[in-house]
C-alpha cells in the first residue's frame, strides 16, 4: 500500500495547530460541561419540576444523555466533510454550531413560564450541542496530530484532549461564581450567565482556529486525488472491527469523565447531602490536577510507548473507585479532593494518550470519519448512559457505594481488554505489511 507524502510542515505550524486544537476544544468542552453542571444542579427544578427529586434528576440527566446520542450523527456528518473537503473547514463549522446552541440555552424560557415547550426547546438545543461536539473531537485531534512530526504525534495530539480539563475549569469557575449569588437570583437569571458567556469564547476560538493551515497529511491525499467518495462506507466495509475496538478502548476515558464530573456532583450533593459549593470547589481543584496529569501523560506516553502506557492506566483505573468512594464518603474537603483525584488521574491518563493511539489505526483518507465514529459511539453509549445508570444504582441500592464502584471497574476492564486486542491487531498488521514488503 502506498502512503501519501505529506506536504512540508512549516516551522511553527505543528505548535500552532496543537494550540488551536487546545483552544477550540476548551471552548467546546466548556459549553458541554456547563450543561452537565446545570443538569446536575438546576435543570431538574427549572425544566422538570416534580414533588420527587429523583424523577426531576432522572429527567434532567435524560436531556444530558440526548446530547451524547446526537454525537454520532455529528461525527458522521463532519467526519464525511473533514475527509472530503478538509479538517479546517469542518472545525470552523462545529465551533459556530456549538456556540449558537449554547447561547441559545441561555435565552430559553423555563417550565414555569412556557410549560412543556421549555423542556422541548432544551432538548433541541442539547441536540445542537451534541452534533457540534460530535464533529469537533476527531477534527481537533487530527489537526494537532497530522501537523506533528511522527515522533511527537502522541504528545501533540494530546493537546486536543487538554481542552477537556481546561473547559471543565472554566465551567466550574462560571458556576462557582453564579452559585454564590442569592438563591432567588440564581434561579431566576443567574444560571443563564455561563451559557451567554459562550458568545465571547466563540469569537476568540474562531480567530485562533482560522489562523492554522489545513492538515498536511490531508493536503497530500487531496493533491494525489485520493480522497474517499464515501468515507464512512469504506470504514464500515474495511475496518468495522477496528472501530469497535477503538470504541471499547475509549470507554474509561469517556465514561469516567462523566461519572466524576456529572454523576458525582449529583451523588455528593443529593445522596450524601454535602454542600454544593464545597463540591464545586473540590472538583475545581481536581480539574487542575487532571490538566497537569494529562499534559504529563502525553509526554510519558510518547517516551515509553502508548500501548504500554494505556494498559497501565486502564489497570489502575479498575482499582481507583474504591479509595475514591471511601474518601468522598467522609465529607472532609481534603479527603474528597484526594479520592476524586485518584480516579481522575487514572482515567485522564488514558484519555490523554488515546488520541494519538487512535490516529494510527486508520488510513488518512478515512481517518476523520473512522475515529469520529469510534469515539462518538462510545460517547453515546458509555458517556450518555453513565450518569443515568449511576442514578439508578443509587436508587436501587440506597446507602451503598460498592455497586457504583463495581460499575466503574467494569468500564475500566472493558477498556483494558480492547486496548490489548487493538495493540495485537496493529502488531499483526505491521508484521503482515513487513512480510509483504520483504517479498
Amino acid at each position: 500500500m502506498t502512503h501519501p507524502q505529506p506536504l512540508h510542515r512549516t516551522g511553527r505550524q505543528p505548535a500552532r495547530a496543537a494550540a488551536a486544537a487546545f483552544v477550540g476544544t476548551t471552548i467546546e468542552w466548556y459549553d458541554f460541561y456547563i450543561y452537565a453542571a446545570a443538569s446536575a444542579l438546576i435543570f431538574g427544578k427549572l425544566f422538570f419540576p416534580s414533588h420527587e427529586p429523583f424523577f426531576s434528576t432522572l429527567a434532567s440527566f435524560g436531556t444530558f444523555a440526548v446530547g451524547f446520542f446526537a454525537r454520532p450523527f455529528g461525527g458522521l456528518v463532519f467526519g464525511h466533510l473533514g475527509d472530503r473537503i478538509g479538517r479546517k473547514r469542518a472545525l470552523v463549522a462545529t465551533l459556530l454550531i456549538m456556540g449558537l446552541g449554547t447561547v441559545g440555552i441561555g435565552f430559553l424560557p423555563t417550565y414555569a413560564s412556557a410549560g412543556v415547550l421549555a423542556p422541548v426547546l432544551l432538548v433541541v438545543m442539547r441536540v445542537v450541542q451534541g452534533i457540534a461536539i460530535g464533529g469537533e473531537w476527531g477534527g481537533a485531534v487530527l489537526m494537532a496530530g497530522e501537523h506533528a512530526p511522527g515522533q511527537r504525534r502522541t504528545f501533540l495530539a494530546s493537546f486536543a484532549q487538554l481542552g477537556s480539563p481546561a473547559g471543565l475549569i472554566l465551567s466550574l469557575l462560571a458556576f462557582r461564581a453564579v452559585t454564590a449569588m442569592d438563591k432567588t437570583a440564581f434561579l431566576d437569571w443567574g444560571w443563564r450567565l455561563p451559557f451567554l458567556a459562550s458568545a465571547v469564547l466563540l469569537i476568540v476560538g474562531l480567530l485562533v482556529r482560522l489562523g492554522v493551515n489545513e492538515s498536511p497529511e490531508f493536503e497530500a491525499v487531496r493533491r494525489e486525488r485520493r480522497t474517499a467518495t464515501l468515507p464512512i462506507a469504506e470504514v464500515v466495509r474495511n475496518a468495522w472491527g477496528t472501530v469497535l475496538l477503538c470504541l471499547g478502548a475509549n470507554v474509561i476515558g469517556v465514561a469516567g469523565a462523566w461519572f466524576v464530573n456529572a454523576f458525582m456532583l449529583n451523588y455528593t450533593t443529593q445522596t450524601l447531602g454535602l454542600d454544593r459549593t464545597l463540591i464545586l470547589d473540590c472538583l475545581f481543584i481536581v480539574a487542575f490536577i487532571q490538566f497537569f496529569t494529562q499534559l504529563a501523560s502525553g509526554w510519558l506516553g510518547q517516551r515509553i510507548g502508548p500501548v504500554r502506557f494505556l494498559k497501565a492506566a486502564a489497570a489502575l483505573a479498575m482499582l481507583s473507585p474504591y479509595p475514591m468512594f471511601l474518601l468522598v464518603s467522609t465529607g472532609r474537603p481534603a479527603a474528597i479532593v484526594a479520592g476524586i483525584a485518584i480516579a481522575v488521574m487514572c482515567m485522564s491518563s488514558s484519555y490523554a494518550v488515546m488520541a494519538g493511539f487512535m490516529t494510527n489505526a486508520f488510513p488518512v483518507r478515512v481517518r476523520y470519519s473512522a475515529i469520529s465514529l469510534s469515539y462518538q459511539l462510545c460517547a453515546a453509549l458509555a458517556g450518555g448512559l453513565t450518569p443515568l445508570i449511576g442514578t439508578l444504582l443509587v436508587h436501587q441500592y440506597p446507602g451503598q457505594w460498592w455497586p457504583l464502584a463495581l460499575f466503574y471497574s467494569t468500564l475500566a476492564a472493558i477498556s483494558l481488554l480492547c486496548i490489548s486486542a487493538l495493540a495485537m491487531k496493529q502488531s499483526a498488521a505491521s508484521l503482515t505489511a513487513g512480510a509483504a514488503m520483504a517479498e
